[in-house]
């Protein structure tokens, strides 16, 4: 193993997992509030509406994530939609993402009580109130460890990005594995960026789910 190659590389492979973690957190965040607004429709809008989400949560969720992106940037231009490599690859992980979270934020908000909802509308609370203090509060609490757990997929994703030129770390990768021909040490790299970006996100995960769960039981 020939560990002098990561100074000539290592600036461009660190500039690599920072374009990484940039897509992965856009991509996370922006999927994270098109699901929930998602989820919203399918639970107060009306039924043709629910109809038509439901048919878009099947086709994305039905489909590799490589083949999508491939008919964003590729077909895009043939419909006048014409986007460079980094925006085509922070929207396509923003719509690949958002059924997986819908889902995950309809099953959390199936798992509140009945009981609360029907309490909240005997007393007159309006229907958006019930939403943003009942719904949401006990919905994301429940959903909390499947957006966690969705979310560290969801960094592997964007190694799919490189296949467009997304300058991320799997792009870097590649390139210095072209270049110099040690492919375990680039891999390494790869496998121990990516091995500590998850455990991050888990750690503090598990934080934020343990604050939440204080706070709620403190409010009771």
């Amino acid at each position: 193993m020939e560990l002098s190659v990561f100074q000539d590389y290592g600036p461009m492979l660190l500039r690599g997992f920072g374009v990484t973690i940039f897509c992965w957190l856009a991509g996370t965040v922006l999927g994270m509030l098109l699901g929930l607004l998602v989820a919203l429709a399918q639970r107060y809008g009306p039924r043709p509406l629910r109809w038509l989400l439901q048919v878009y949560i099947e086709v994305i969720r039905g489909t590799p994530f490589l083949v999508q992106l491939f008919v964003l940037y590729y077909g895009g231009p043939l419909i006048g939609l014409r986007l460079d490599a980094l925006p085509a690859g922070l929207l396509g992980l923003t719509v690949y993402g958002s059924p997986y979270f819908a889902e995950i934020f309809r099953s959390g908000f199936n798992a509140v009580p009945i009981g609360q909802i029907e309490a909240a509308r005997a007393i007159g609370m309006a229907e958006p109130s019930i939403v943003r203090r009942i719904l949401l509060p006990l919905g994301l609490v429940s959903a909390l460890p499947a957006l966690v757990n969705f979310s560290i997929i969801l960094t592997k994703e964007t190694v799919i990005l490189s296949i467009i030129t997304v300058p991320e770390l799997m792009y870097q990768v590649q390139r210095m594995s072209t270049e110099t021909f040690r492919y375990l040490e680039a891999n390494l790299v790869l496998a121990l960026f990516f091995w500590g970006l998850v455990e991050t996100i888990s750690r503090a995960g598990r934080r934020l789910e343990t604050r939440i769960t204080r706070h709620l039981i403190e409010r009771v």
